[in-house]
């Protein structure tokens, strides 16, 4: 069977590189991808490998290249991403590569420092600018003569708390104040300077607790917001000016300016002095700001020549690291010139490796060619499934279950199309399906494009990822939509009704009870393609009839599902040459499958074709019995109850005797799958005296695969285990599929009560909404048939379409994983992860995003 139904055979390889030739070998295999390597210095630290000087050198260049992706990325700049993988650099590249990022780091750091500092001296030459500005209104109202007790132009700091203590203050005279008969005047001393907008309040209550009211202080708003030069950001200022009596209060003063970290500055006191200063401040400010635009223009250049090679540069450094470290899974042969390592790779890819390991040896100029020979090993190999980007996504679907065990049979070509096919049971609907296909078809024919965005939005790249799983979802519902006759709750009158009026039809139009009779009212041939559309204006029955219809075709398709899911396990059992397995598990699961829910199946369709409503007695639809009444009676071995007159007890001869007989056989099976496995291995344990048996289990389970392709030799995992945890494995395994054969039939009329359940959301968002809009009529109609067809597609796309959707979505992963696949699938393998470099590519990109 080829590999899409099974994983890949794979092999242990050993391989013998000579160290020059390493580095080249090593990077071929990492563009092919198809190599798996094993680690040969597991209890080797990880800082005491033979390359971990060059990894430190590739993180020292990663931290400077993310260094310059920050600032691009702060500046806004695009970066050049051509979509395109450089080769990994050679060795000897390293210290160019090195070199120029360390040049750019250094210039761009000097620069930003450069920067920053200018940025600093003009923030100090603008808050210096208002101050000047701020403090020259005060002075120059003061020698105008303003009046000293003047309210607006003076502010006493007396706080709640000083107001409740009593405290007062008198009127305060700004500019002069008396002192004895020394002097008759004197100007006080004072501090100005600038500090954050919120710490003004706690500043003023601090300097009046501080300096006991004996201090005046004066605050004016800077209007516009000023640049942090740190971490520029806008931020809000206030100038001040404290005046003060002595040089205690001014040394108290400034601690406190500078516990509250306000930036005192210089201010002269002559008016010609201020002015002289303010000219010089402005000149300085234009000057500051041509050197700052000259900076940043320099800075811009520096960065957009970065941008353009940035992407490449990060590829570059991301290869030659993961090459390294690689190499330090190696391990050094005794003389030192050879490195020898051990890998997983596909058997049928040997090949294509050599050629790839000849290709590095020749750009490494070395004349030893490299030897790759296979290994003989019990261990258990990796799983690899080749996927496209058709199948990657189903695939996907299965391995969120569990990865296979090596060679076991593949879900993944099966789930194609049971999976689309039991949503659309779920969901069928012609119009949602068109609206789910459609939105598939654009993500697949735009996939180049949208691929190229690489959006870390992590809803749209599940929807983009799933795009052929949306697609055939789509196409489906719209296949059973058709079925149904099921267009957003109406129905498609195509081929006409099978079911005409005998009598007068304003009568059956106005009475709901009244029901046509198939005797005279119906053509009596089937419907060529899905339902009569009279069924969608059925009043009293139409429920009764959909809801009999899909609650029978969900036991049907749940029923052929699972035993599809059975024959699966017989495909392992001869691969894998498990006998025991086979005959003892396979089959006795089979046949109580077969016997007990086939068997129910087959009475649905043999009432379907024996019994009618056009049919005359026994076989009128009168005497149809219940098929869960006749199946219940069957298991508990019940007598039927008495059939209506001139109807027969049983559908066809023999049948008591038939459901007797399954039965009994089927509950036989039982102690066939609970006991003769466990006995078997029990017998020959003793007569062989060992513990592994011939056939007693798969390889698979064992990792018994020598080499990845002889299957013959067998073990399991059995000889390891004692003879009563077999007894109670088998116990379990047997308990879980009898039970679980009911619960599962059951757990398929999920298909029927979530189609039932799509359906009706769909006609309630028809009667309730848009067929309001449909009945308004005139100019106001057609405006409110637009606004309420609005309101409806929106509820149509949001609730039916996504949610009703995702919960079809969901159900349907949940038949897949416990009802189909318990029956073959034990997913007890782990993944195989070759060397790759688009890999490491896309997870360092996805990684740098987050």
């Amino acid at each position: 069977m080829g590999s899409l139904f099974r994983s890949e055979e794979m092999a242990l390889c050993q391989l013998f590189l000579q160290s020059e030739a390493a580095y080249a070998c090593v990077s071929e295999l990492g563009e092919l991808g198809l190599v798996q390597f094993r680690d040969l210095n597991p209890d080797v630290n990880a800082f005491q490998r033979k390359f971990v000087n060059e990894v430190r050198r590739c993180d020292e260049m990663e931290r400077k290249l993310r260094y310059l992706e920050k600032e691009i990325k702060k500046d806004g700049i695009p970066m050049l991403d051509t979509g395109e993988s450089p080769e990994a650099p050679q060795p000897r590249e390293m210290i160019d590569l090195e070199a120029t990022f360390e040049k750019l780091e250094n210039e761009l750091r000097e620069v930003n420092q450069n920067a920053e500092a200018l940025k600093r001296n003009f923030l100090e030459l603008t808050e210096l600018k208002h101050i000047l500005r701020k403090t020259q209104v005060f002075f120059d109202e003061q020698e105008g003569g303003v009046n000293q007790t003047t309210e607006s132009m003076t502010r006493a700091l007396i706080t709640d708390e000083a107001r409740t203590a009593g405290a007062s203050m008198g009127p305060v005279q700004l500019g002069y104040m008396e002192k004895s008969n020394e002097r008759e005047d004197y100007l006080p001393c004072f501090v100005a300077g600038v500090i954050l907008r919120e710490r003004l309040p706690a500043f003023e209550r601090m300097l009046w607790r501080a300096c006991r009211g004996n201090v005046f202080l004066r605050q004016a708003m800077i209007e516009t917001p000023l640049e942090d030069p740190t971490n520029g950001d806008q931020v809000h200022k206030s100038v001040f000016i404290i005046f003060f009596q002595g040089d205690q209060l001014k040394t108290r003063v400034k601690k406190i300016c500078e516990g509250f970290r306000a930036t005192l500055y210089p201010c002269p006191e002559a008016p010609a002095d201020r002015r002289e200063m303010a000219m010089g401040v402005m000149t300085r400010i234009e000057d500051l700001n041509t050197v700052l635009g000259q900076t940043q223009d320099h800075r811009h250049r520096v960065l957009v020549a970065a941008a353009k090679n940035l992407k490449n540069w990060f590829v570059k450094v991301r290869k030659i690291k993961a090459i390294y470290h690689t190499l330090n899974l190696f391990n050094l042969d005794v003389t030192q010139k050879c490195l020898i390592a051990e890998c997983w790779v596909p058997l049928l890819d040997i090949e294509t490796i050599q050629l790839a390991l000849r290709r590095g040896t020749e750009r490494s100029g070395s004349s030893v060619p490299p030897i790759l020979n296979r290994m003989q090993t019990f261990e258990n190999p990796p799983t690899y499934n080749r996927t496209n980007k058709f199948t990657k996504a189903f695939q996907a679907l299965i391995d969120a279950y569990g990865v296979a065990s090596y060679r076991e049979m593949n879900p993944a070509p099966y789930t194609i199309i049971t999976f689309p096919f039991l949503f659309a049971v779920m969901f069928g609907d012609l119009g949602h399906g068109a609206i789910m296909a459609l939105f598939g078809l654009w993500m697949i024919r735009k996939e180049k494009g949208l691929a190229a965005q690489k959006t870390d939005n992590e809803i749209w790249n599940i929807f983009f990822g799933g795009r052929y799983i949306i697609f055939l979802m789509g196409v489906f519902s719209m296949y059973t939509g058709l079925i149904y006759n099921d267009i957003f709750s109406k129905s498609l009158n195509i081929f006409g009704s099978h079911w005409h009026l005998s009598y007068n039809k304003s009568t059956v139009m106005e009475n709901k009870f009244l029901q046509l009779s198939p005797n005279g009212d119906y053509e009596g041939a089937p419907y060529p393609f899905g339902m009569d559309p009279i069924w969608q204006v059925a009043g009293a029955n139409k429920i009764i009839f959909h809801n009999a219809y899909k609650m029978k075709i969900s036991i049907i398709f749940g029923v052929i599902h699972m035993i599809f899911g059975v024959v699966m396990s017989w495909h392992n059992h001869t691969y894998f040459r498990n006998r025991i397995s086979l005959l003892y598990e396979f089959i006795p699961q089979l046949v109580f499958l077969l016997l007990l829910f086939f068997y129910m199946v087959l009475l649905m369709f043999i009432k379907w074709i024996k019994f009618a409503a056009t049919n005359k007695k026994p076989y009128s639809e009168v005497c149809a019995p219940s098929i869960l009444i006749t199946f219940i009676d069957m298991v508990l071995f019940n007598k039927p109850k008495p059939p209506p007159k001139d109807c027969e007890t049983y559908m066809f001869i023999g049948q008591h005797f038939i459901q007797v007989l399954f039965v009994l056989v089927a509950v036989g099976c039982i102690p066939v799958m609970l006991l003769a496995k466990p006995l078997l291995i029990m017998q020959a344990r003793k007569q062989a005296n060992v513990q592994p048996i011939a056939g007693a289990t798969s390889d698979a389970e064992a990792g018994g695969v020598s080499n990845g392709g002889s299957h013959g030799g067998v073990g399991g995992h059995e000889e390891e285990e004692e003879l009563s945890e077999i007894f109670i494995h088998q116990s379990i395994h047997t308990i879980e599929y009898v039970l679980g054969s009911v619960s599962h039939t059951a757990s398929y009329l999920r298909l029927w009560a979530l189609s039932l359940a799509h359906a009706q959301l769909a006609e309630v968002l028809w009667t309730m909404v848009l067929s309001i809009g449909l009945k308004q009529e005139g100019p106001v109609g057609g405006i409110v048939l637009t606004c309420v067809f609005a309101f409806w597609a929106i509820l149509t796309v949001g609730i039916l379409v996504l949610m009703e959707g995702l919960s079809a979505f969901l159900h349907t992963l949940r038949l897949h994983w416990v009802e189909f696949q318990s029956k073959f699938y034990k997913g007890q393998g782990y993944a195989f992860q070759p060397f790759s470099f688009d890999a490491i590519i896309e997870n360092g990109a996805a990684a740098a995003e987050e």
